[in-house]
């Protein structure tokens, strides 16, 4: 069996594949300093990958919220499946949106990826490639969920979605369209565009230079950890309160044992793949206020797929997590119910 509980919270799972053991015999050390607390109807699961190695999967099971009297044929909502992205892991998503669309009737799975979080680690200096990560969100969709999931990205794990999308239907080898299982649609929040992050860094060079300097000493040096007015104005809202930016960025700091992609070697696969018009939905969502994805990114985004993006007044970067965290949220169960009703009458 695949998967083993760390915690003792335990709802009915929609998969037989799972097996739950008493936390009391558990011997899994905890790989973060600072551990995140579970919420109610929150459980901490282990998916064992190909590779031997096991991906942290937070799970919150969402309410039945179908009428009895229409019977149990009535449209399924499809499973939630979310990829955070750098210096994140599975918890971001847990402390907002998890009990959000969960209460809205959504099997939720946050999925924190290899060297991140509480998940382990491959032996190189890296946590993995744009298509490793992709193919290990695939092989736990293809033996952990029943439906077709909405697959939801933050930021680079933004990314990591496209390159799956471009997979599913891809003309590859056939083990690698088994790999990549369907979808019911995909969100991509404050994405990476799909021509990368340099686009990004060269218009900040030369049309914001100081903005610049802030985010490549905040990202890539790492400064968002040590300084607390610096991890505020890469990642929230002005209006975030100081105690809540600092437990995140205890959390944030303790999320990423190593960097999540080798950049030169990422750039140098983008852009990623273009998909067929109209092969899957795809909501293309961003933040007025956000310090690392400008508005041309988001629109890059946007125009890769077809689809006008919706940019969220009042956020930051951190969308799931900001002091408005539920402006994001809204609009995407409203996304999601349109969804809904499409597939229905297909």
């Amino acid at each position: 069996m695949p998967m083993a509980f760390l915690c003792t919270l335990l709802p009915n799972f929609p998969s037989t594949r799972m097996t739950i053991t008493p936390r009391s015999v558990l011997t899994r050390e905890s790989r973060m300093g600072v551990q995140y607390e579970l919420k109610q109807g929150q459980s901490r699961l282990f998916h064992k990958l190909p590779s031997g190695l096991a991906m942290e999967v937070i799970f919150q099971k969402g309410f039945d919220l179908r009428n009895p009297d229409e019977g149990r044929e009535r449209f399924a909502n499809p499973p939630l499946v979310f990829i955070h992205g750098s210096f994140h892991a599975a918890w971001c998503w847990a402390e907002h949106w998890l009990p959000f669309f969960s209460q809205n009737g959504f099997d939720c799975y946050a999925l924190s990826l290899l060297g991140q979080g509480e998940s382990e680690a491959s032996d190189g200096p890296v946590a993995g490639l744009l298509e490793t990560h992709a193919a290990d969100v695939a092989d736990f969709i293809s033996k952990e969920i029943r439906l077709p999931p909405v697959l939801l990205g933050h930021s680079f794990g933004g990314l990591i979605v496209q390159y799956y999308i471009a997979n599913i239907r891809g003309e590859q080898i056939s083990e690698m369209r088994s790999l990549h299982p369907d979808l019911a649609g995909a969100v991509l929040i404050c994405s990476v565009p799909p021509s990368g992050n340099s686009g990004l860094v060269w218009r900040y060079l030369f049309s914001k230079p100081i903005a610049a300097f802030k985010v490549t000493r905040s990202l890539a040096a790492k400064a968002f950890q040590t300084s607390l007015p610096l991890c505020k104005e890469t990642f929230f809202s002005a209006e975030m309160e100081a105690d809540l930016v600092k437990r995140y960025q205890k959390l944030m700091k303790e999320s990423s044992r190593m960097p999540l992609f080798d950049l030169r070697k990422l750039n140098a696969s983008l852009p990623v793949p273009l998909v067929p018009k109209s092969s899957i939905e795809v909501l293309v969502l961003g933040a007025k206020d956000d310090f690392i994805v400008d508005a041309e990114g988001l629109n890059e985004t946007g125009r890769f797929y077809g689809v006008l993006p919706v940019c969220i007044e009042g956020v930051a970067h951190d969308m799931m997590l900001d002091c408005s965290w539920e402006k994001g949220a809204v609009a995407i169960l409203s996304w999601l119910r349109g969804l809904n009703r499409q597939e229905r009458y297909d």
